[in-house]
Order: C-alpha cells, then structure tokens, then sequence
C-alpha cells in the first residue's frame, strides 16, 4: 500500500496515508476478536463468515444503529475509546431481543480528519465490545470528510449479523397473564437520551460542567455519562442454554418503557412495571431535577437504570434470576404480566 498516495487528494483535506497507518493500528485488536467461523482477515472488499454447522433452519437477525450525540462528549472529553461498546451494545442488545447469536460486527467511521491514534482509540472499544458479545469484528470502513465534519469530529455507526435456529426464535406467542418481568440493571444513560442531557446540563455551551456533581454522583458528571452501554448477550444466551423459557426480551433505548416495552407484549396483555422495585440510579434524579422532567417524561426517554426486560413464565422466575445474577448482572422483580389493553403500565 505505499505506492498509494495523492498529494493532490492531500491538499484537498483527504490523507489516504492516514487510512494505512490507521489500519496497521487496529489490525491486532481487530484479530483478537476472531471467533471460528472468520475467514480472512483485514484488507479485503468484504468481512466473510461460514454459517456455524448445527443447524436446521438457521435465520439470520440483523440489527444496525450508532452513538448519536453522546459522541459529543467524547468529543469534549477526548476519550475515545468507550463510544465503540456503545455502538456495539445497541446492536447486539437488539438481536439478542430475537434469541439470536450475535456473529460478527462491521463500524463505520466518518471523519473530518484521520487521527491514526484516535481512530485506533474508537476501534479498541469496538473490539471490547465485541468481546463482550462473543461476535467477532469482521470488517468496516473509514471515511475521511473534510467539509461534512469538523477536523476533531467523528460519527460512528455500526451492522451486526446472529443466528438462530428457527424453532427457538423468540416472540410473545407464550406470553401469558402471570408471568413475571426481570429488569436487568443498566450501566448508567447507555446511548440514548444524550440531546436532552446535554440540553438539561448545557453542556455544549459549559463543558466544565462535566467535572462537576462528583459529590452527589460519586464521580464526575463526565465519567457517568460516559459510561459505555451494557452487553446483555451472554447472560440471555446462557438463560437460553439452561432452558428457561423467555416469553420476551424488550432493549430498553431511545423512548424509554413506554416506547420498547411494547413491542415484545402480546396483544391483549400488559406489563405492569413497578419502579419501587429497584433503586433508581442518582443520575436520573439528577436530570429530572436540573431539567425539570416529568417522571412520566423520564421513563419515556431513559433507561431510568433498566437497560432489558424479560418476561419468564413464573414457575422459572428464580431460575432465571439465580443465573442472570451469576452471569453478573443486578437483577430485580420488576413486575408482571396481566390482562388489560394497555401494552405497559409503569407504577
């Protein structure tokens, strides 16, 4: 690749040089992520992987998102190396949402300017978060755009590909009045909401605001927010391989309980949500008190610390609890499922 090189395209703003010694960079993170099932490595048009063997109907589920403006304060805080978990957490945390096994992850960057060591910083926390998920970082691209972004500025999406058989999809049709829905805990905002939080402590106009609130916080309102989204993968995988039968899995992300809820509730059911169950995590007081937010408002808009639902028949609740806990997750009772035509209703 060194013969590539455009002094011309240089000028304009573009370093195609940078995208080398970018990848020379990410190469080794990107590899340590391979799972059986990668053929190839790095350099080619397109990531491949061999459908694992063992199955009879394999479907394929497919998820895509990015980090949306909480990339801001990565921006602020110059710490790179988180926003990659984020922008796996949200796809993955969505497909296992079907039962599926995330397989493998492709990022897309686009820049203002090619930073090698920065955009090695994104890639690292891609690949943690691949890791976390158990899929393996297969390809991506990055885009350098002068004129589109500011030179410090980046935005970061992502596309991941799972399995499952197609007899053990997950859908709501068990879904019956008793069951009981599991919160599992969230590791703070995750990657949603971001606009309003930066509206409510102004943070655009007032970046030092970031360093504050560590008395009431326990750390600096920077380091809370930035906190990288849960991956819930393994712990419903290992729910699954222990036989526990899940009647839905709702990602609670943009829209909050009202919004994702829903859509894993079977029709003429509702999930009666109770807050009291669990200990709401200061973060949010702290934003419906600075911003004045509804609580109605809140848990339309936040995780409100439940980043996923589940609903399990009753008779597996413990189970399922036992095992999430020693998975490593903070899990409580959130709540139940009864008969009535409100999809959700949160106490």
């Amino acid at each position: 690749m060194s013969i590539s090189k455009s002094d011309s395209y240089a000028a304009a703003g573009v370093d195609v040089t940078a995208g080398y010694a970018s990848n020379n960079l990410i190469k080794p993170m990107v590899e340590a992520t391979y799972i059986p099932g990668v053929i190839g490595t790095l350099g080619g048009f397109g990531g491949c992987f061999q459908l694992p063997a063992g199955y009879t109907e394999p479907v394929l589920v497919s998820g895509t998102d990015g980090v949306g403006t909480k990339l801001k304060l990565a921006y602020l805080m110059d710490k790179h190396d988180t926003v990659g978990v984020d922008c796996v957490a949200m796809c993955v945390n969505d497909i296992i949402c079907g039962g599926a096994k995330p397989l493998f992850f492709l990022d897309y960057m686009a820049m203002g300017k090619n930073v090698p060591e920065r955009t090695a910083e994104i890639v690292r926390g891609v690949a943690e978060g691949c890791k976390q998920a158990g899929c393996a970082l297969i390809g991506g691209e990055t885009a350098e755009m002068p004129g589109i972004y500011p030179e410090n500025e980046y935005d970061l999406a992502g596309y991941s590909t799972g399995v499952v058989e197609k007899s053990k999809m997950l859908d709501s049709s068990a879904m019956e009045a008793g069951d009981v829905l599991i919160g599992l805990a969230s590791s703070g905002c995750h990657s949603n909401g971001f606009s309003l939080i930066r509206k409510v402590f102004d943070i655009d106009a007032d970046p030092e605001v970031l360093n504050r609130y560590a008395d009431r916080l326990g750390k600096p309102l920077g380091e809370v927010l930035i906190t990288p989204t849960k991956i819930y993968v393994k712990s419903v995988l290992r729910l699954l391989d222990e036989g526990v039968a899940i009647h839905g899995i709702s990602h609670i992300t943009g829209g909050g309980f009202y919004e994702n809820v829903p859509r894993m509730m079977k029709e003429g059911l509702c999930a009666e949500i109770d807050t009291s169950a669990y200990v709401l995590p200061e973060i949010f007081k702290l934003l419906s008190e600075v911003g004045s937010i509804p609580m109605r408002d809140m848990y339309n808009t936040f995780n409100m610390g439940i980043g996923m639902v589940l609903a399990v028949p009753a008779d597996q609740a413990d189970k399922a609890m036992d095992l999430l806990a020693g998975s490593g997750e903070t899990v409580c009772h959130l709540g139940v499922v009864t008969e009535g035509a409100d999809a959700v209703v949160v106490k």
